[in-house]
């Protein structure tokens, strides 16, 4: 991608949670975030058609990397050698929000946070969806999504209270935490 599309579109990201750490979503105007931006309007349209797909793109590239492969080594955790465990991918994903936790602090607790928790609800729900562990669809008359909604939202839960704990508990901890209380010990 070339550096200008690059930096633009980091203004107009860096903009856009600008304004969100001040006001809701709804009351946010695309003349605003080309302001804070310092750009044309031309130049915001030729990247996003609407201010919701800004949005989406946002959330994206907030959580891509977030979600992606554990099994690569990086800076502050390395899974590469451990086994494909939701625990493992769980972990990996702690990791991350705490590598960057000044951004995901002012995202998830913004006036609009609501937004970008559904958003990482549904990345967290597709990522259990594979992992079974101890769970066999057929051999209970729990629905998959009943399954699925109970422990994203949990594991949410557990993330808003890190949060608000100063992430003070590891991310190891705080999964063994998680899998104790859903009693899924073999995470």
């Amino acid at each position: 991608m070339d550096r200008r599309i690059k930096r633009t579109k980091a203004a107009i990201y860096a903009a856009f949670e600008e304004l969100l750490s001040e006001k809701k979503y709804e009351h946010i105007t695309v003349q605003e975030i080309i302001d804070r931006a310092d750009i044309g309007r031309s130049t915001f349209y030729a990247h996003f058609e609407t201010r919701d797909d800004l949005l989406k793109a946002v959330c994206s590239e907030l959580f891509s990397h977030v979600f992606s492969d554990h099994s690569k080594a990086e800076a502050s955790h390395d899974f590469s050698s451990e086994d494909d465990t939701l625990k493992n991918a769980l972990t990996h994903i702690l990791y991350h929000l705490k590598d960057d936790r000044k951004r995901y602090s002012r995202i998830f607790s913004c006036e609009s946070s609501e937004i970008f928790w559904s958003y990482f609800r549904k990345q967290l729900s597709e990522l259990i969806s594979g992992y079974n562990y101890g769970y066999e669809t057929g051999k209970t008359d729990i629905p998959e999504d009943f399954r699925l909604d109970f422990l994203g939202g949990a594991f949410i839960e557990a993330v808003k209270w890190w949060f608000r704990t100063d992430l003070k508990t590891s991310p190891e901890k705080l999964v063994s935490y998680f899998a104790a209380l859903t009693g899924q010990d073999q995470l």
